[in-house]
């Protein structure tokens, strides 16, 4: 199998959000796999469990209801993305084995910086020392997979005071900047995505994209 990645750069989450909706909807068995890497523009979004008791001030930030799963989120610049479009009907797993990659992922993408993290039980995501560093939500429709990750790397965190990530009033959040100051974004991208495409098991073709 191949799977083809795509670099947009930063992005309006409604634009990408509508676009996942619309590849998955109507793709077929022939349609490629993807990988869409990016960050986007300052917004809060809240998933199918989301209670906007949890948005705190949003700041003047734009809030948007979405169909992942999980509650509220912040995303802005500074943060990587990585959406993917995986036909889950040719794999030989399904949508838990794929949570399970994705957070093996970000653990190791972390690891591979001297950046110890874990898994916390009853609540997805990767944390370091307690403090969130990286969030997940995934939604499946015709067995393939939208929506993907969402790693701190070197942001303003300023607007998480605004909510209760995740739904969790007393959680911190973190990013790999904290740790490594002059942390480089392309850097974390690469490791990632290498690492990534390993535990999926798939050849790639690497593609650059403008939305």
């Amino acid at each position: 199998m191949t799977i083809i990645i795509k670099d947009l750069g930063l992005t309006e989450y409604n634009d990408i959000y509508q676009k996942m909706v619309d590849y998955t909807m109507s793709r077929n068995e022939l349609s490629d796999d993807q990988i869409w890497l990016l960050e986007h523009k300052p917004v809060y979004t809240l998933g199918l469990a989301g209670d906007r008791q949890h948005i705190l001030d949003n700041q003047s930030i734009p809030v948007i209801e979405t169909d992942r799963g999980g509650q509220v989120t912040y995303h802005g610049p500074g943060q990587l993305i990585a959406y993917l479009l995986i036909d889950l009907n040719r794999r030989p797993y399904a949508i838990k084995k794929l949570v399970n990659l994705i957070e093996s992922t970000m653990i190791e993408t972390l690891l591979s910086l001297n950046i110890d993290s874990a898994r916390t039980q009853g609540a997805p995501g990767v944390y370091v020392n307690g403090d969130k560093i990286a969030a997940l939500g995934i939604r499946v429709k015709k067995g393939c997979s939208y929506h993907g990750l969402a790693l701190n790397v070197n942001m303003d965190m300023t607007p998480f005071i605004g909510i209760n990530p995740c739904g969790y009033s007393e959680l911190k959040c973190c990013q790999v900047s904290d740790f490594i100051p002059a942390i480089n974004m392309q850097n974390v991208k690469q490791k990632l995505i290498n690492i990534l495409l390993q535990h999926l098991d798939v050849e790639h073709k690497q593609m650059n994209y403008v939305a």
